[in-house]
Protein backbone atom coordinates (compact mmCIF):
# COMPACT_ATOMS: atom_id res chain seq x y z
CA UNK A 1 0.00 0.00 0.00
CA UNK A 2 2.99 2.45 0.86
CA UNK A 3 4.78 1.68 -2.16
CA UNK A 4 1.13 2.09 -4.46
CA UNK A 5 0.75 5.82 -2.74
CA UNK A 6 4.62 6.31 -3.21
CA UNK A 7 3.75 5.52 -6.97
CA UNK A 8 0.54 7.96 -7.16
CA UNK A 9 2.65 10.89 -5.42
CA UNK A 10 5.37 10.70 -8.18
CA UNK A 11 2.65 10.38 -11.03
CA UNK A 12 1.12 13.84 -9.60
CA UNK A 13 4.63 15.42 -9.25
CA UNK A 14 5.23 14.72 -12.61
CA UNK A 15 2.04 15.67 -13.66
CA UNK A 16 1.89 18.64 -12.43
CA UNK A 17 5.39 19.93 -13.54
CA UNK A 18 5.06 18.90 -17.03
CA UNK A 19 1.30 20.99 -16.83
CA UNK A 20 3.24 23.86 -15.29
CA UNK A 21 5.90 23.42 -18.23
CA UNK A 22 3.90 23.75 -20.67
CA UNK A 23 1.35 26.75 -19.49
CA UNK A 24 4.97 28.51 -19.27
CA UNK A 25 5.23 27.76 -22.62
CA UNK A 26 2.15 28.77 -24.04
CA UNK A 27 1.99 31.83 -22.02
CA UNK A 28 5.22 33.86 -23.07
CA UNK A 29 4.51 36.95 -25.40
CA UNK A 30 6.71 35.39 -28.01
CA UNK A 31 8.56 32.46 -28.76
CA UNK A 32 11.79 31.23 -26.70
CA UNK A 33 15.25 30.41 -28.52
CA UNK A 34 15.98 27.42 -29.37
CA UNK A 35 15.22 24.19 -26.78
CA UNK A 36 15.94 20.53 -26.28
CA UNK A 37 13.95 18.75 -24.63
CA UNK A 38 12.91 19.11 -20.73
CA UNK A 39 12.18 16.23 -18.31
CA UNK A 40 9.59 16.88 -15.89
CA UNK A 41 11.07 18.26 -12.72
CA UNK A 42 14.64 18.43 -13.64
CA UNK A 43 14.26 20.41 -16.64
CA UNK A 44 17.32 19.73 -18.66
CA UNK A 45 19.48 19.31 -15.54
CA UNK A 46 20.45 15.88 -16.95
CA UNK A 47 22.01 17.41 -20.16
CA UNK A 48 24.67 19.52 -18.16
CA UNK A 49 27.14 16.27 -16.72
CA UNK A 50 29.46 15.67 -16.29
CA UNK A 51 30.93 19.06 -17.34
CA UNK A 52 28.61 22.20 -17.67
CA UNK A 53 30.47 24.40 -19.82
CA UNK A 54 31.45 21.51 -22.13
CA UNK A 55 27.93 19.92 -21.79
CA UNK A 56 26.48 23.70 -22.90
CA UNK A 57 29.15 24.09 -25.81
CA UNK A 58 28.24 20.63 -27.59
CA UNK A 59 24.30 21.53 -27.47
CA UNK A 60 25.23 25.03 -29.30
CA UNK A 61 26.72 23.25 -31.43
CA UNK A 62 23.13 21.36 -31.87
CA UNK A 63 20.63 24.39 -31.39
CA UNK A 64 22.36 27.30 -32.33
CA UNK A 65 24.59 29.92 -30.01
CA UNK A 66 21.48 31.27 -28.51
CA UNK A 67 19.13 28.57 -26.70
CA UNK A 68 16.50 28.51 -23.80
CA UNK A 69 16.66 25.59 -21.10
CA UNK A 70 15.49 25.14 -17.60
CA UNK A 71 17.53 23.94 -15.00
CA UNK A 72 15.13 22.49 -12.55
CA UNK A 73 12.29 25.25 -12.51
CA UNK A 74 14.96 28.27 -13.06
CA UNK A 75 14.63 29.76 -16.66
CA UNK A 76 18.08 29.78 -18.33
CA UNK A 77 19.67 31.01 -21.99
CA UNK A 78 23.01 30.04 -22.88
CA UNK A 79 25.46 32.52 -25.03
CA UNK A 80 28.04 31.02 -26.86
CA UNK A 81 28.56 33.23 -29.57
CA UNK A 82 30.64 36.93 -29.79
CA UNK A 83 27.78 38.73 -31.23
CA UNK A 84 25.21 37.65 -28.66
CA UNK A 85 27.63 38.03 -26.21
CA UNK A 86 27.87 42.05 -26.77
CA UNK A 87 24.53 42.07 -26.77
CA UNK A 88 23.76 41.11 -23.43
CA UNK A 89 26.80 42.22 -21.60
CA UNK A 90 27.54 45.69 -23.41
CA UNK A 91 23.83 46.62 -25.17
CA UNK A 92 22.04 44.79 -22.91
CA UNK A 93 24.08 45.93 -20.00
CA UNK A 94 21.73 47.38 -17.44
CA UNK A 95 18.61 44.40 -18.23
CA UNK A 96 21.66 41.83 -17.03
CA UNK A 97 23.84 43.63 -14.40
CA UNK A 98 22.78 41.43 -11.34
CA UNK A 99 24.11 38.06 -10.20
CA UNK A 100 21.69 35.19 -9.21
CA UNK A 101 20.99 34.52 -5.57
CA UNK A 102 23.24 31.12 -4.66
CA UNK A 103 22.07 29.28 -1.57
CA UNK A 104 25.84 28.70 -0.67
CA UNK A 105 27.09 32.47 -1.46
CA UNK A 106 24.11 33.66 0.43
CA UNK A 107 24.84 32.13 3.71
CA UNK A 108 28.94 32.19 3.43
CA UNK A 109 28.77 35.37 2.29
CA UNK A 110 27.03 36.68 5.37
CA UNK A 111 23.46 37.48 3.43
CA UNK A 112 24.80 38.83 0.22
CA UNK A 113 26.62 41.18 1.99
CA UNK A 114 29.86 40.56 -0.45
CA UNK A 115 30.63 42.13 -3.30
CA UNK A 116 30.91 39.90 -6.23
CA UNK A 117 27.34 38.39 -5.72
CA UNK A 118 25.82 41.77 -4.43
CA UNK A 119 22.70 42.70 -6.08
CA UNK A 120 23.34 45.51 -8.69
CA UNK A 121 22.73 49.32 -6.68
CA UNK A 122 23.95 51.67 -4.47
CA UNK A 123 26.05 49.40 -1.72
CA UNK A 124 27.94 47.02 -5.04
CA UNK A 125 28.69 50.89 -6.97
CA UNK A 126 30.56 51.62 -3.92
CA UNK A 127 32.62 48.84 -3.39
CA UNK A 128 33.23 48.88 -7.26
CA UNK A 129 34.22 52.39 -6.81
CA UNK A 130 36.36 51.30 -3.79
CA UNK A 131 38.27 48.01 -5.44
CA UNK A 132 39.30 50.64 -8.38
CA UNK A 133 40.19 53.38 -6.70
CA UNK A 134 41.73 51.75 -3.60
CA UNK A 135 41.41 48.63 -2.40
CA UNK A 136 42.78 46.56 -5.92
CA UNK A 137 43.73 50.03 -7.92
CA UNK A 138 47.16 50.27 -9.58
CA UNK A 139 48.77 52.36 -6.53
CA UNK A 140 47.56 49.87 -4.15
CA UNK A 141 48.95 47.28 -6.39
CA UNK A 142 52.48 48.98 -6.70
CA UNK A 143 52.37 49.60 -2.93
CA UNK A 144 52.19 46.09 -2.07
CA UNK A 145 54.38 44.61 -4.96
CA UNK A 146 57.14 43.79 -2.56
CA UNK A 147 55.24 41.49 -0.88
CA UNK A 148 54.13 39.75 -4.49
CA UNK A 149 58.03 39.54 -5.08
CA UNK A 150 58.95 38.09 -1.76
CA UNK A 151 56.57 35.26 -2.01
CA UNK A 152 57.70 34.49 -5.56
CA UNK A 153 61.62 34.54 -4.43
CA UNK A 154 60.12 31.92 -1.71
CA UNK A 155 58.30 29.53 -4.38
CA UNK A 156 61.46 29.43 -6.59
CA UNK A 157 63.90 28.77 -3.34
CA UNK A 158 61.31 25.74 -2.32
CA UNK A 159 61.43 24.51 -6.00
CA UNK A 160 65.12 24.65 -5.77
CA UNK A 161 65.08 22.40 -3.08
CA UNK A 162 63.40 20.26 -4.40
CA UNK A 163 65.70 19.99 -7.79
CA UNK A 164 68.57 19.80 -5.45
CA UNK A 165 67.03 16.73 -4.55
CA UNK A 166 65.93 15.38 -7.59
CA UNK A 167 61.99 15.31 -5.68
CA UNK A 168 59.05 15.65 -7.74
CA UNK A 169 56.84 18.30 -7.48
CA UNK A 170 52.59 18.73 -7.64
CA UNK A 171 52.72 22.10 -9.19
CA UNK A 172 49.34 23.23 -9.10
CA UNK A 173 49.63 22.35 -5.55
CA UNK A 174 52.69 24.61 -4.71
CA UNK A 175 50.99 27.32 -6.79
CA UNK A 176 47.87 27.26 -4.95
CA UNK A 177 50.44 27.68 -1.98
CA UNK A 178 52.01 30.37 -3.39
CA UNK A 179 49.03 32.51 -4.32
CA UNK A 180 47.32 31.85 -1.39
CA UNK A 181 50.14 33.36 0.67
CA UNK A 182 50.37 36.11 -1.70
CA UNK A 183 46.70 36.94 -1.51
CA UNK A 184 46.62 36.19 2.36
CA UNK A 185 49.30 38.41 2.38
CA UNK A 186 47.93 41.82 0.86
CA UNK A 187 44.49 41.08 2.41
CA UNK A 188 45.61 40.72 6.32
CA UNK A 189 49.61 40.45 6.15
CA UNK A 190 49.38 37.09 7.07
CA UNK A 191 50.94 33.78 5.21
CA UNK A 192 49.04 30.59 5.00
CA UNK A 193 51.57 28.27 5.12
CA UNK A 194 54.00 29.87 7.85
CA UNK A 195 52.81 27.00 10.18
CA UNK A 196 50.86 24.19 8.14
CA UNK A 197 48.54 23.21 11.38
CA UNK A 198 47.90 26.66 12.50
CA UNK A 199 48.00 28.88 9.24
CA UNK A 200 47.18 26.85 6.33
CA UNK A 201 43.68 27.03 8.48
CA UNK A 202 43.16 29.86 5.42
CA UNK A 203 43.92 27.50 2.09
CA UNK A 204 41.54 24.93 4.11
CA UNK A 205 39.02 26.89 4.37
CA UNK A 206 39.22 28.59 1.10
CA UNK A 207 39.54 25.24 -0.60
CA UNK A 208 36.28 24.34 1.03
CA UNK A 209 34.56 27.09 0.15
CA UNK A 210 35.15 26.46 -3.56
CA UNK A 211 33.73 23.37 -3.12
CA UNK A 212 30.83 23.73 -1.34
CA UNK A 213 29.64 26.72 -3.70
CA UNK A 214 31.02 24.60 -7.04
CA UNK A 215 28.30 21.85 -5.78
CA UNK A 216 25.16 21.27 -7.54
CA UNK A 217 22.19 22.35 -4.98
CA UNK A 218 19.01 20.88 -5.46
CA UNK A 219 17.50 23.88 -3.49
CA UNK A 220 18.79 26.82 -5.81
CA UNK A 221 16.89 25.04 -9.12
CA UNK A 222 13.84 22.79 -8.23
CA UNK A 223 11.29 25.07 -6.23
CA UNK A 224 10.00 22.81 -3.92
CA UNK A 225 13.00 22.18 -2.22
CA UNK A 226 14.40 25.60 -1.80
CA UNK A 227 13.66 25.44 2.37
CA UNK A 228 14.82 21.49 2.40
CA UNK A 229 18.32 20.44 2.95
CA UNK A 230 18.19 16.66 1.04
CA UNK A 231 21.83 16.94 0.37
CA UNK A 232 23.22 18.25 3.85
CA UNK A 233 24.90 20.91 2.86
CA UNK A 234 23.57 23.32 5.72
CA UNK A 235 25.76 21.89 8.60
CA UNK A 236 28.71 21.80 6.13
CA UNK A 237 27.99 25.57 5.60
CA UNK A 238 27.45 26.03 9.14
CA UNK A 239 30.93 24.45 9.69
CA UNK A 240 32.72 26.46 7.41
CA UNK A 241 31.07 29.72 8.21
CA UNK A 242 31.93 29.38 11.96
CA UNK A 243 35.30 28.64 10.97
CA UNK A 244 35.94 31.67 8.85
CA UNK A 245 33.89 33.80 11.08
CA UNK A 246 36.34 32.96 13.81
CA UNK A 247 39.27 33.79 12.46
CA UNK A 248 38.13 36.66 10.63
CA UNK A 249 37.28 37.64 14.41
CA UNK A 250 40.58 37.38 15.50
CA UNK A 251 42.22 38.92 12.86
CA UNK A 252 40.19 41.95 12.84
CA UNK A 253 40.95 42.25 16.31
CA UNK A 254 44.38 41.92 15.90
CA UNK A 255 44.84 44.77 13.32
CA UNK A 256 42.58 46.70 15.37
CA UNK A 257 44.86 46.39 18.71
CA UNK A 258 47.64 46.74 16.53
CA UNK A 259 46.53 50.47 15.22
CA UNK A 260 45.09 51.15 18.42
CA UNK A 261 48.82 51.19 20.19
CA UNK A 262 50.24 52.66 16.98
CA UNK A 263 47.72 55.68 17.61
CA UNK A 264 48.49 56.18 21.21
CA UNK A 265 52.26 56.05 20.41
CA UNK A 266 52.12 58.72 18.15
CA UNK A 267 53.94 56.53 15.67
CA UNK A 268 53.83 58.27 12.47
CA UNK A 269 55.54 56.29 10.18
CA UNK A 270 54.53 55.46 6.84
CA UNK A 271 54.01 51.71 6.87
CA UNK A 272 52.64 50.34 3.72
CA UNK A 273 48.77 48.89 4.93
CA UNK A 274 47.22 45.99 3.69
CA UNK A 275 43.99 45.76 2.16
CA UNK A 276 42.66 44.95 5.63
CA UNK A 277 43.77 48.24 7.07
CA UNK A 278 42.26 50.47 4.36
CA UNK A 279 38.47 48.88 4.74
CA UNK A 280 38.95 49.19 9.02
CA UNK A 281 39.89 53.04 7.25
CA UNK A 282 36.83 53.18 5.33
CA UNK A 283 34.60 51.85 8.22
CA UNK A 284 35.41 54.45 10.83
CA UNK A 285 34.95 57.26 7.98
CA UNK A 286 31.99 59.11 9.45
CA UNK A 287 31.55 60.86 6.10
CA UNK A 288 31.73 57.57 4.00
CA UNK A 289 28.32 57.27 1.46
CA UNK A 290 28.34 53.37 2.37
CA UNK A 291 28.80 52.29 6.35
CA UNK A 292 31.50 49.13 6.33
CA UNK A 293 30.01 46.84 8.73
CA UNK A 294 32.40 44.15 10.01
CA UNK A 295 29.92 41.60 8.39
CA UNK A 296 30.45 43.37 5.24
CA UNK A 297 34.17 43.65 6.01
CA UNK A 298 34.43 39.96 6.47
CA UNK A 299 32.49 39.01 2.82
CA UNK A 300 34.55 41.30 1.08
CA UNK A 301 37.63 39.43 2.09
CA UNK A 302 36.29 36.10 1.32
CA UNK A 303 35.32 37.20 -1.89
CA UNK A 304 39.01 37.85 -2.68
CA UNK A 305 40.37 34.62 -1.26
CA UNK A 306 37.98 32.56 -3.02
CA UNK A 307 37.94 34.42 -6.47
CA UNK A 308 41.99 35.15 -6.50
CA UNK A 309 43.51 32.32 -5.21
CA UNK A 310 42.63 28.97 -7.28
CA UNK A 311 42.17 30.88 -10.41
CA UNK A 312 45.62 32.24 -10.61
CA UNK A 313 47.32 29.01 -9.90
CA UNK A 314 45.17 26.82 -12.32
CA UNK A 315 45.81 29.23 -15.00
CA UNK A 316 49.59 29.48 -14.38
CA UNK A 317 49.46 25.01 -14.28
CA UNK A 318 47.34 24.83 -17.32
CA UNK A 319 49.99 27.03 -18.71
CA UNK A 320 53.33 25.24 -17.72
CA UNK A 321 50.95 21.94 -19.00
CA UNK A 322 50.94 23.50 -22.53
CA UNK A 323 54.27 24.62 -22.50
CA UNK A 324 55.34 20.91 -21.80
CA UNK A 325 53.58 19.57 -24.44
CA UNK A 326 55.31 22.27 -26.37
CA UNK A 327 58.75 22.19 -26.34
CA UNK A 328 59.39 24.55 -28.87
CA UNK A 329 57.49 27.29 -27.29
CA UNK A 330 58.60 26.69 -23.57
CA UNK A 331 62.45 27.28 -25.30
CA UNK A 332 61.25 30.46 -27.26
CA UNK A 333 59.90 32.24 -24.16
CA UNK A 334 63.25 31.14 -22.30
CA UNK A 335 65.04 32.70 -24.42
CA UNK A 336 62.88 35.82 -24.49
CA UNK A 337 63.31 35.95 -21.05
CA UNK A 338 67.15 35.25 -21.03
CA UNK A 339 67.49 38.08 -23.82
CA UNK A 340 65.30 40.80 -21.80
CA UNK A 341 66.50 39.99 -18.09
CA UNK A 342 69.57 37.80 -18.22
CA UNK A 343 70.65 35.16 -15.68
CA UNK A 344 71.91 36.74 -13.18
CA UNK A 345 68.44 38.50 -11.78
CA UNK A 346 65.45 37.02 -10.83
CA UNK A 347 62.55 38.32 -13.68
CA UNK A 348 60.39 40.77 -11.86
CA UNK A 349 56.83 42.53 -12.60
CA UNK A 350 58.25 45.26 -14.17
CA UNK A 351 60.03 43.03 -16.70
CA UNK A 352 56.76 42.08 -18.05
CA UNK A 353 55.89 44.79 -20.36
CA UNK A 354 59.41 43.93 -22.39
CA UNK A 355 58.66 40.15 -22.81
CA UNK A 356 55.56 40.19 -25.00
CA UNK A 357 55.96 36.30 -26.20
CA UNK A 358 55.15 35.55 -22.19
CA UNK A 359 52.05 37.57 -22.26
CA UNK A 360 50.93 36.01 -25.91
CA UNK A 361 51.24 32.19 -23.68
CA UNK A 362 49.10 33.79 -20.98
CA UNK A 363 46.71 35.15 -23.20
CA UNK A 364 46.20 31.71 -25.03
CA UNK A 365 46.50 29.75 -22.12
CA UNK A 366 43.36 32.05 -20.85
CA UNK A 367 41.60 31.34 -24.31
CA UNK A 368 41.56 28.04 -24.52
CA UNK A 369 41.54 27.27 -20.31
CA UNK A 370 39.59 30.46 -18.90
CA UNK A 371 39.56 30.07 -15.23
CA UNK A 372 35.77 31.04 -15.18
CA UNK A 373 34.40 29.45 -17.82
CA UNK A 374 30.91 30.54 -17.52
CA UNK A 375 29.75 34.29 -17.15
CA UNK A 376 26.65 33.94 -14.34
CA UNK A 377 24.00 37.00 -15.05
CA UNK A 378 20.28 37.20 -14.23
CA UNK A 379 18.13 39.24 -16.39
CA UNK A 380 16.59 42.19 -13.66
CA UNK A 381 13.82 42.62 -16.17
CA UNK A 382 11.75 41.93 -19.20
CA UNK A 383 14.28 42.19 -22.35
CA UNK A 384 14.87 41.11 -25.86
CA UNK A 385 17.88 38.98 -26.61
CA UNK A 386 18.69 37.58 -30.72
CA UNK A 387 14.99 38.85 -31.15
CA UNK A 388 13.05 36.43 -28.52
CA UNK A 389 11.25 37.94 -25.59
CA UNK A 390 13.50 37.26 -22.11
CA UNK A 391 11.78 37.18 -19.09
CA UNK A 392 12.91 39.17 -15.49
CA UNK A 393 14.67 36.54 -13.20
CA UNK A 394 15.78 34.62 -15.93
CA UNK A 395 19.41 33.31 -15.45
CA UNK A 396 22.12 33.89 -18.14
CA UNK A 397 25.40 31.90 -19.25
CA UNK A 398 27.63 33.38 -21.35
CA UNK A 399 29.70 29.66 -22.31
CA UNK A 400 33.14 32.26 -22.12
CA UNK A 401 35.15 28.56 -22.32
CA UNK A 402 33.04 27.64 -26.00
CA UNK A 403 34.11 31.48 -27.16
CA UNK A 404 37.34 30.78 -26.61
CA UNK A 405 37.08 28.14 -29.34
CA UNK A 406 35.03 29.91 -31.95
CA UNK A 407 36.20 28.64 -35.54
CA UNK A 408 34.94 31.81 -36.57
CA UNK A 409 36.92 34.04 -34.67
CA UNK A 410 39.98 31.49 -34.11
CA UNK A 411 41.73 29.82 -36.53
CA UNK A 412 42.68 26.43 -35.44
CA UNK A 413 41.10 26.84 -32.51
CA UNK A 414 41.96 23.93 -30.60
CA UNK A 415 45.55 24.24 -31.11
CA UNK A 416 47.64 26.58 -28.60
CA UNK A 417 49.77 28.81 -30.43
CA UNK A 418 50.71 31.87 -28.84
CA UNK A 419 51.84 33.77 -32.16
CA UNK A 420 48.27 34.12 -32.63
CA UNK A 421 48.53 36.81 -29.99
CA UNK A 422 52.34 38.05 -31.61
CA UNK A 423 53.04 39.86 -34.62
CA UNK A 424 56.57 39.84 -34.23
CA UNK A 425 59.32 42.82 -33.93
CA UNK A 426 57.60 45.12 -36.37
CA UNK A 427 54.29 44.97 -34.39
CA UNK A 428 55.74 43.40 -30.64
CA UNK A 429 52.66 43.20 -29.46
CA UNK A 430 49.30 42.38 -30.05
CA UNK A 431 45.92 44.94 -29.62
CA UNK A 432 43.79 41.79 -28.58
CA UNK A 433 43.46 42.11 -24.92
CA UNK A 434 41.91 39.93 -22.01
CA UNK A 435 40.31 43.43 -20.55
CA UNK A 436 36.62 42.58 -21.68
CA UNK A 437 37.40 44.69 -24.95
CA UNK A 438 37.22 41.67 -27.43
CA UNK A 439 33.81 39.57 -27.34
CA UNK A 440 35.80 36.48 -28.38
CA UNK A 441 38.21 36.78 -25.79
CA UNK A 442 36.52 37.15 -21.78
CA UNK A 443 37.89 35.48 -19.65
CA UNK A 444 37.96 38.18 -16.68
CA UNK A 445 34.45 38.90 -17.65
CA UNK A 446 33.19 42.25 -19.40
CA UNK A 447 31.08 45.13 -18.45
CA UNK A 448 30.34 46.71 -14.95
CA UNK A 449 30.64 43.20 -13.39
CA UNK A 450 33.89 42.43 -14.96
CA UNK A 451 36.36 41.23 -12.56
CA UNK A 452 37.90 43.74 -10.74
CA UNK A 453 40.72 41.85 -9.71
CA UNK A 454 42.35 41.38 -13.69
CA UNK A 455 45.64 43.48 -13.05
CA UNK A 456 46.34 41.65 -9.85
CA UNK A 457 45.64 38.32 -11.57
CA UNK A 458 47.77 39.07 -14.32
CA UNK A 459 50.43 40.21 -12.20
CA UNK A 460 50.58 37.32 -10.24
CA UNK A 461 50.21 34.57 -13.19
CA UNK A 462 52.92 36.43 -15.91
CA UNK A 463 55.69 37.13 -12.90
CA UNK A 464 55.23 33.34 -11.27
CA UNK A 465 55.35 31.59 -14.86
CA UNK A 466 58.29 33.63 -16.05
CA UNK A 467 60.27 32.62 -12.88
CA UNK A 468 59.35 29.21 -13.25
CA UNK A 469 60.58 28.63 -17.20
CA UNK A 470 63.26 31.37 -16.15
CA UNK A 471 64.74 29.12 -13.18
CA UNK A 472 63.65 25.92 -14.55
CA UNK A 473 63.43 23.31 -17.29
CA UNK A 474 60.05 20.97 -16.57
CA UNK A 475 60.18 17.13 -16.71
CA UNK A 476 56.68 15.00 -16.55
CA UNK A 477 57.02 12.48 -13.68
CA UNK A 478 56.56 9.37 -14.65
CA UNK A 479 58.75 9.86 -18.10
CA UNK A 480 57.00 8.01 -20.86
CA UNK A 481 56.72 10.29 -23.98
CA UNK A 482 56.44 13.73 -21.58
CA UNK A 483 53.38 14.21 -22.77
CA UNK A 484 51.01 15.77 -20.18
CA UNK A 485 46.94 14.90 -20.66
CA UNK A 486 45.03 18.07 -21.08
CA UNK A 487 41.58 16.68 -19.71
CA UNK A 488 39.55 18.73 -17.15
CA UNK A 489 37.93 17.99 -14.49
CA UNK A 490 34.77 19.31 -12.35
CA UNK A 491 34.27 22.54 -10.11
CA UNK A 492 33.07 25.96 -10.52
CA UNK A 493 36.39 26.91 -11.75
CA UNK A 494 38.46 24.72 -14.81
CA UNK A 495 40.83 22.92 -12.67
CA UNK A 496 42.61 19.60 -14.34
CA UNK A 497 41.16 16.44 -13.73
CA UNK A 498 44.88 15.15 -12.92
CA UNK A 499 47.29 16.87 -11.02
CA UNK A 500 50.33 18.12 -13.31
CA UNK A 501 53.43 16.17 -11.07
CA UNK A 502 56.87 17.02 -12.60
CA UNK A 503 60.78 17.47 -11.88
CA UNK A 504 62.12 20.88 -12.43
CA UNK A 505 65.11 20.68 -13.04
CA UNK A 506 67.85 23.65 -12.38
CA UNK A 507 68.70 26.15 -15.79
CA UNK A 508 70.43 28.88 -13.53
CA UNK A 509 73.57 27.62 -11.63
CA UNK A 510 73.88 31.51 -9.75
CA UNK A 511 72.74 32.88 -6.64
CA UNK A 512 68.97 32.87 -7.40
CA UNK A 513 69.00 29.16 -6.97
CA UNK A 514 70.86 28.89 -3.75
Amino acid sequence: MADFQGYIIIFLVWLISTILLQVLFKTRKSPLPPSPTAFPIIGHLHLLAPIPHQALHKLSKRFGPLIHIFLGSVPCIVVSSPEIAKEVIKNQESSFSNRPQIAAVDYLSYGSQGFLFAPYGPYWKFMKKLCMSELLGGRTLDLLHPVRRDEIQRFIELLSKKARAGEEVNVGGELMRVTSNIISRMLMSERCSENEDEAGEIRKLVQEISELTGKFNLSDFICFCKNLDLQGFRKRLKHVRDSYDSMMERVIREHQEARRKKKESGDGSDVVKDLLDILLDISGDMSSEIKLTKEKIKAFVLDIFSAGTDTSAITTEWAIAELINHPDIMEKAQKEIDFVVGKNKLVEESDIPNLPYLQAIVKETLRLHPAAPLIVRESSEDCTVGGYRIQAKTRLFVNVWAIGRDPNYWENPLEFQPERFFNGEGDRKSQLDVRGQYFHLLPFGSGRRACPGTSLGLQVVQASLAAMLQCFEWKVSGGGNGIVDMEEGTGITVPRAHPLVCFPVARLNSFLLK
